[in-house]
């Protein structure tokens, strides 16, 4: 009977192992927006779009810069980091109290448990030629 009960739970415990691997992927979507749209887009990670609006499928645990360039405009750069997601903590929390803790390390590993940010990307563009904001006078 002992024999029995430590099967169940030790199936139990690898059935919920890498919680948030199993509901959320190891992949995201991110996506860039410009206003204007039409903007061309290079990742330091590979990715690249000709034309914004656009869409990636992402690894979660990326963490890349965005160049962004369009004929007029200045080029804008920024960074995308990772953060861990309301969604992938709760998945490693409930690993942790099952006892999981090959799936926490699975999670852990595989960037489950994170988002990237900012996503969506939403930059304004500027002109070029713009005149850089004025800067104020401490009062």
């Amino acid at each position: 009977m002992k024999l029995k009960l430590v099967a169940v739970v030790a199936v139990s415990v690898m059935a919920v192992s890498g919680c948030a691997t199993i509901t959320r992927g190891t992949n995201t979507t991110f996506t860039v927006e410009t206003m204007p749209s039409g903007a061309t887009v290079a990742t330091t990670n590979g990715y690249g779009c000709l034309a914004t609006p656009c869409t990636f499928k992402m690894p979660r645990k990326s963490e890349f810069t965005v160049t962004i360039t369009k004929p007029g405009y200045k080029t804008y750069t920024g960074t995308v980091v990772t953060k861990v997601a309301g969604a992938g903590g709760a998945a490693m929390a409930g690993n942790v109290l099952v006892g999981g803790l090959i799936g926490a390390g699975v999670d852990a590993s595989s960037g489950a448990m994170l988002d990237l940010v900012p996503n969506p990307m939403k930059v304004t563009l500027e002109p070029e030629g713009a005149a850089a904001p004025a800067s104020q006078p401490n009062s």
